[in-house]
C-alpha cells in the first residue's frame, strides 16, 4: 500500500554518550522522553537566537546528504546501541530538485550528551547567516577525518528514482539532520576546534512561544474546540548553564514565540553547514506544477479529479464539474467513515469563489431560463436540477443525486431517453451537462415577491481636518469624476443601470441632491446622529449618466466647501446607518464606499475610546484586542445584511484606530477594509487610487444568500469568510464579488459509499447590476475511500493552507495564542504521522515521509504559525495584525497561497527580451546576492530589493542614476526610462498589479538599510524578527512530533 512520494537520504549514525572523550557522567539521558514534554522540568533548551549566526552543522564523516534531505535517526534513546550506517542512495528523484553540481564536503564530529541534543539538533540544521555580521567558524580540527566530496549520480531514466534496496521510492522520505553525529573512527577530544567566535546570542533571544506547541492532539479533523489542557509548565525556562560552559540563553517570557532552538554561542566541533536545497522547495513544486500542466485544458468531466496548483496557468473546460476557480477542496478523495477521518486529522473542507473571474478564452456561464415555474427542483432537498439527476421511467421521473427522492418530470421539462439513458436533450441544456450556470430567478425568490431594483453605490467622505488637509478628499474627489463611467455593468448593455449618491461627514453629516434637473447639487445637514435618517427621497441616489453634470459640479465643490474646516472629531457608526436608511428608502440594495481616517470619538452611537494595550499581548487576554467591541456595531451588521447593504471601507489612519471595531461590519457583509497608514498624496496616492479603481469596478452580486447542499452521508458544517449566518445553513453577504471566498468545513454524518461518491452542490441567490435576481450553481463530485493512501494521494496543500489559516484565525477571537499554534503544530504531526503509519512502506524511523501532494505543507504552516495575527509580538501593532486576521477570512485558496509564500523573483540575470517573467526563488536571505536585484511581492506588500553591489549600469537603466548611493528613499514607482531593463521591469511590475485582487504599493530597499528588516520578514523560510522558526527548525521539531506519536 505505499504510495508515490518524495524519498530522500539515509539516517547518519548516532554517537553514544559515554564514548569517546565524553565522561560517563554525561551519557544519562533526561528523564523523560526527549521532547515535546515542555511541562517537565526544563531541560537546557536554548532558544534561538533572534539573528541566527553561520552555525553550519556536522554530519558523519563519509556520510554526505544526499540531494534531498537530510535525516534524523531513531535511536535518540539507545545509548549503549553502535551507531549505525545506511548505505547513502543515490540522487533522489528527479522529480524533486536538479542534482547538485558542488561536492558537498561532511566532517566528522562528536556526539553530544542527550540533554544537549535537542538544542544541537537544532542547530543541526540551520539555514545559514542569518546574523547581521558575519560569524567566525573555526577552523577544522586537524584530527577530523578526511573530508569527502560528494557527487550526487545524474538524475535516473523515467522520472523514477532509483533507490537503495533499503528505501523504496514511493515514499515521500525525508530523512533529517540529527544530532550531529559522530563517527566512530574519529579520534581526538571531543571538541578539537577552538570554541566558537563571537557572543553567545546575536540579538536578543527568542521567547519560546510559551512552551512551544506541546498540548493534546487537537479535537476533531481541524477542531480548535477546546484549548489543550497541557497548560501546566512554565511559560519560559529559566536560564541554565550551558554543558560547554556559559550561559545558555532561555527564551524570555516576555517575547515572541520560536521553537527551541540552538544558542549560536554553544562552542562545539566545527561543522559543515546543511544543504537548505535537501528539504522540500514550494517553489520547485510550483515549477513542476507548471511543466506538468501549464498552458494545458484541464476537463472536469472525472469524478473526484485533483486540478492544476492555483499557481499554474491552465484552461478549465466544464464538462460536468464545477472549474477549480469557483470550488476548489482540501481533498478529492473523501473518507468513506467518520473514523477514518477522525484518525488521519486531515480536514475536509471545500473553498468556494462562487464570482470568481474567468480568464477570456474561457466560456461565461450560461443563464437558463425556465419562465414562469422557474428552476427545476428536487421535492424533498430542494436541490437544484443539476448533472447528478438520473432519469429513469422513459424519462418521465427523476432520482435526486443528493437525497435519492424520485421526482416527477414536470410536462414542459420532459425529453426521451437515449439508449444510454440520457435525456436526448443532455448537450443542449447546460444544467444537465455542466458544473456551473444560472439560472433566471422568480418573483418567489425576491424580497416581499417583487422584483428587485438595481443596486446603488453611495461614496461617504470624511471632510475633517486630516483628509482636507492632506489632500485626500480633492483626490477622492478628482478621481470619482471619470470612474463613475466604469460602475459594473450587464455583458451587451451600454451603460450601467446602478445609481449612485453622496455624503460627506465629520461629526454631522451631509446629504447631497443631485438630480439631473437641478443647476446646482443641494446639501441637506443631519446633525442629530443618534436617530438618523436620510432627510430626501428623491434625487439623492440617481443615474449617473443622467446626472453627470450636477455630480461633476458637486465633486468639484465638496473640497472648496470644507477647505477652512478645523472639525478633527469624526462619527462612524452613524455614517453605516445612514447608508442602509438610504436603501430602505429607496428599496434596493447596494454598497457603501467609505472614506475615513480616525478613530470614531465625537458623542454619537458607535463612539470609541483607545483600548490597545501592548500588555496583553502573550497573555490570556490578548484575544480581547480582536475582539470588535459589540453592541452598536453588531446589530448594524444584522440590519446591513438584512438590507443587501455591503461596506467596503478605507481607512487612512496615524494612529490606532480600534481597526477590530471599525472592520466588524465591512467583515460581515461581504465588504473589504483598504489601509494606508501615514497617508501621503504625492507617495500612496497611486496606490490608494489603484485600490478604489478595481474595487468600484469589479464583478459583483448583491443581496446574497448562499446553500451547500450535499449528498447523504456527510454535510457542511462550519463556514468561514466575510459573512452573516442567521441559522446554521445559510450563508448571507451583503455582497459578494470576485475575490471573495467562502471555506465550508464538511463532516460525515453517516458512512459514504466508494460507488456513488460525494456530491456537492453551492447555490447562490443574488441581485445583479441591472437589477435582475439569479440563481447560480456550482457543482463538485468527490471520490471517496477506504484506503486512507487515496485520500492523502488526492490533498490539495494549498486549499489545506487556506482552511487552517481561517479556522486559526477565527480561533485567536476566543483563545490563547499559545493554544492555537499548539493546536496547529499537533495536526500537522498528526496528518504526517498517520500518512507515516498507514500509507507509507517501511523504513527506518528516523526518517521523516511526507505525502507527495503535502511536502511543502510545513512551509506553509511554519510561514502561518509566523504571522502578524499568530505572533505574540508587542512590535506588530494592533491594527495591523486585526486587518490581517480579518482579509485573511475572506480570502481564496490563491490569495493565501501567495500571502504565505511570497514571490521572490530575480531580476539582475533575467532575459530582458523574453516575454516569460524570471523563475521564482525560494524565500531565504540564502537566495539573495550582494549584486542582484529582487522583486518580493505577496499580495499585499511588494518590494524592490537591491544589493548593495549593484552594478552602477542597472541603477543607472533602472532609475536614471549614477549609483545606489544617488538612490533617495521613499520613492514608490520606477520612473519611465526608455531601456529595455526598464520596460521589461516595469511591465513585471504592472503585470502583477493588474493580476492581484489588491494594489501594492512598491517600496524600494537597498541592501542594509532600515527597510531591509521589513523586507526580510517576508523571507518565510528564515528566523523571524518577530519570534518563529525557520523552515528547517519547524521541520526538524514536527519531525520529531511524528515520532513521539509513532512510538
Amino acid at each position: 500500500m505505499s504510495q508515490q512520494g518524495y524519498v530522500a537520504a539515509p539516517p547518519y549514525s548516532q554517537a553514544q554518550p559515554g564514548m569517546g572523550g565524553y565522561q560517563g557522567g554525561f551519557g544519562t539521558g533526561p528523564a523523560q522522553p526527549l521532547y515535546g514534554h515542555y511541562g517537565g522540568p526544563p531541560q537546557a533548551f536554548a532558544a534561538p537566537p533572534t539573528a541566527m549566526m553561520k552555525s553550519p552543522v556536522s554530519p558523519a564523516a563519509g556520510m554526505p546528504p544526499p540531494p534531498v534531505s537530510t535525516q534524523y535517526n531513531p535511536n535518540i534513546q539507545q545509548n549503549g546501541a553502535h551507531p549505525q550506517r545506511y548505505p547513502a542512495p543515490p540522487a533522489a528523484s528527479a522529480a524533486y530538485g536538479q542534482p547538485q553540481q558542488s561536492p558537498y564536503n561532511t566532517m566528522a564530529s562528536q556526539g553530544p550528551p542527550p540533554t544537549q541534543q535537542l538544542t544541537n539538533q537544532m542547530s543541526a540544521m540551520n539555514l545559514g547567516n542569518y546574523a547581521p555580521g558575519p560569524m567566525q567558524s573555526p577552523p577544522p580540527p586537524t584530527s577530523s577525518v578526511a573530508q569527502q566530496p560528494f557527487q550526487t549520480s545524474p538524475p535516473p531514466a523515467m522520472g523514477q528514482p532509483q533507490m537503495p534496496p533499503g528505501l523504496q521510492s514511493p515514499q515521500a522520505t525525508m530523512p533529517m539532520a540529527g544530532p550531529p553525529m559522530r563517527a566512530p573512527q574519529m579520534a581526538g577530544p571531543p571538541m578539537a576546534g577552538p570554541p566558537m567566535a563571537g557572543p553567545p546570542m546575536a540579538g536578543p533571544p527568542m521567547a519560546g512561544m510559551g512552551r512551544p506547541f506541546p498540548g493534546p492532539p487537537p479535537p476533531g479533523p481541524g477542531g480548535f474546540q477546546q484549548p489543550g489542557p497541557g497548560a501546566a509548565g512554565p511559560p519560559g525556562y529559566p536560564q541554565q548553564a550551558g554543558q560547554f560552559g556559559g550561559q545558555m540563553a532561555g527564551p524570555q517570557p516576555g517575547m515572541p514565540g520560536a521553537f527551541p532552538g540552538a544558542a549560536a554561542g554553544l562552542a562545539g566541533p566545527p561543522q559543515k553547514k546543511l544543504d537548505p536545497d535537501s528539504i522540500p522547495s514550494t517553489t520547485q513544486v510550483i515549477e513542476d506544477d507548471k511543466v506538468k500542466q501549464g498552458g494545458q485544458v484541464f476537463s472536469t468531466n472525472m469524478r473526484g479529479q485533483v486540478p492544476p496548483l492555483v499557481t499554474t496557468d491552465f484552461t478549465v473546460q466544464d464538462q460536468g464539474n464545477a472549474s477549480p476557480r469557483f470550488m476548489r477542496c482540501t481533498t478529492y478523495t473523501l473518507p468513506c467513515t467518520a473514523d477514518l477521518a477522525k484518525q488521519c486529522q486531515v480536514p475536509l473542507a471545500c473553498v468556494i469563489k462562487p464570482f470568481a473571474s474567468l480568464p477570456k478564452n474561457e466560456t461565461p456561464l450560461y443563464v437558463v431560463n425556465h419562465g414562469e415555474t422557474g428552476p427545476i427542483r428536487c421535492n424533498r432537498c430542494k436541490a437544484y436540477m443539476c448533472p447528478y439527476m438520473q432519469f429513469i421511467d422513459g424519462g418521465r421521473r427523476y432520482q435526486c443525486g443528493f437525497c435519492n427522492c424520485v421526482n416527477e418530470v414536470p410536462a414542459f421539462y420532459f425529453q426521451h431517453l437515449d439508449h444510454m439513458g440520457r435525456r436526448v436533450d443532455f448537450y443542449e441544456r447546460p444544467e444537465l451537462s455542466l458544473g456551473s450556470y444560472e439560472f433566471v430567478a422568480t418573483l418567489d425568490y425576491c424580497k416581499n415577491n417583487k422584483p428587485a431594483d438595481p443596486p446603488a453605490y453611495i461614496f461617504m467622505i470624511d471632510v475633517s481636518y486630516n483628509n482636507i488637509k492632506s489632500g485626500l478628499v480633492k483626490l477622492i474627489c478628482d478621481e470619482l469624476k471619470t470612474l463613475l463611467d466604469n460602475l459594473p455593468r450587464e455583458d451587451g448593455t451600454e451603460s450601467s443601470a446602478m445609481k449612485v449618491g453622496f455624503v460627506t461627514y465629520n461629526k454631522i453629516l451631509h446629504f447631497y441632491n443631485v438630480k439631473s434637473a437641478l443647476a446646482q447639487p443641494q446639501m441637506m445637514v443631519v446633525s442629530d446622529t443618534a436617530e438618523m435618517f436620510v432627510p430626501l427621497l428623491d434625487g439623492f441616489l440617481v443615474n449617473y449618466q443622467e446626472s453627470k453634470a450636477v455630480i461633476s459640479n458637486l465633486l468639484d465643490q465638496i473640497p472648496d466647501m470644507f477647505a477652512d474646516t478645523n472639525e478633527s472629531e469624526t462619527v462612524f457608526a452613524p455614517v453605516i446607518q445612514a447608508g442602509v436608511e438610504a436603501f430602505k428608502a429607496a428599496e434596493c440594495s447596494g454598497k457603501l464606499f467609505i472614506f475615513h481616517s480616525s478613530m470614531p470619538t465625537a458623542e454619537a452611537p458607535g463612539k470609541l475610546k483607545n483600548r490597545d494595550d501592548k500588555k496583553l499581548v502573550n497573555t490570556e487576554k490578548e484575544k480581547t484586542l480582536f475582539q470588535p467591541q459589540k453592541a452598536v456595531y453588531e446589530q448594524l451588521s444584522k440590519d446591513c445584511v438584512a438590507q443587501g447593504c455591503c461596506v467596503d471601507l478605507f481607512l487612512f489612519p496615524s494612529q490606532y484606530v480600534d481597526l477590530a471595531t471599525m472592520a466588524d461590519v465591512p467583515s460581515h457583509t461581504g465588504g473589504s477594509v483598504y489601509k494606508y497608514n501615514n497617508f501621503q498624496v504625492e507617495i500612496d496616492g497611486e496606490h490608494f487610487l489603484r485600490d478604489l479603481r478595481k474595487d468600484v469596478q469589479k464583478s459583483i452580486g448583491f443581496d446574497t444568500i448562499m446553500r451547500v447542499r450535499t449528498s447523504t452521508g456527510f454535510r457542511a458544517t462550519d463556514f468561514f469568510g466575510a459573512i452573516h449566518m442567521n441559522n446554521t445553513t445559510d450563508i448571507e453577504m451583503a455582497a459578494v464579488d470576485c475575490d471573495k471566498a467562502v471555506t465550508v468545513e464538511l463532516k460525515h454524518d453517516d458512512t459514504l459509499n466508494e460507488e456513488t461518491g460525494a456530491l456537492m452542490q453551492c447555490a447562490l441567490l443574488y441581485t445583479t447590476t441591472s437589477g435582475q435576481r439569479r440563481l447560480r450553481i456550482h457543482n463538485l463530485s468527490l471520490n471517496c475511500s477506504s484506503q486512507l493512501s487515496e485520500l492523502y494521494k488526492s490533498c490539495e496543500t494549498d486549499s489545506l493552507i487556506n482552511f487552517f489559516a481561517k479556522s486559526a484565525y477565527r480561533a485567536i477571537l476566543n483563545q490563547p495564542l499559545k493554544n492555537v499554534r499548539e493546536i496547529l503544530v499537533n495536526q500537522t504531526a498528526h496528518m504526517l504521522a498517520c500518512y507515516r503509519k498507514n500509507c507509507a512502506s517501511p523504513s527506518a524511523a528516523s526518517q521523516l515521509i511526507l505525502p507527495d501532494a503535502m511536502k511543502v505543507f510545513p512551509v506553509y504552516m511554519n510561514s502561518l504559525m509566523k504571522s502578524a495575527p499568530l505572533v505574540g509580538s508587542t512590535e506588530l501593532p494592533t491594527d495591523d495584525r486585526a486587518h490581517q486576521r480579518l482579509s485573511v477570512m475572506a480570502m481564496g485558496v490563491e490569495d493565501t497561497q501567495l500571502l504565505l509564500y511570497p514571490r521572490l523573483i530575480p531580476l539582475h540575470n533575467m532575459d530582458v527580451s523574453s516575454e516569460a517573467l524570471p523563475a521564482p526563488l525560494r524565500c531565504s536571505e540564502e537566495r539573495l546576492t550582494d549584486s542582484g536585484m529582487f522583486l518580493l511581492e505577496n499580495g499585499h506588500s511588494m518590494f524592490l530589493w537591491l544589493g548593495q553591489a549593484s552594478p552602477p549600469d542597472l541603477i543607472q537603466s533602472l532609475f536614471n542614476l549614477p549609483s545606489l548611493a544617488h538612490l533617495q528613499g521613499h520613492m514608490s514607482a520606477l520612473p519611465e526610462l526608455d531601456n529595455p531593463l526598464s520596460k521589461k521591469v516595469r511591465s513585471i511590475i504592472s503585470g502583477l498589479l493588474e493580476k492581484r485582487p489588491n494594489s501594492m504599493k512598491l517600496q524600494i530597499v537597498r541592501q542594509k538599510d532600515k527597510p531591509d528588516m521589513l523586507f526580510r520578514q517576508f523571507l518565510v523560510e528564515d528566523k523571524s524578527l518577530h519570534g518563529g522558526a525557520s523552515y528547517m527548525d519547524f521541520l526538524c521539531y514536527v519531525h520529531r512530533e511524528i515520532r513521539q506519536l509513532l512510538t
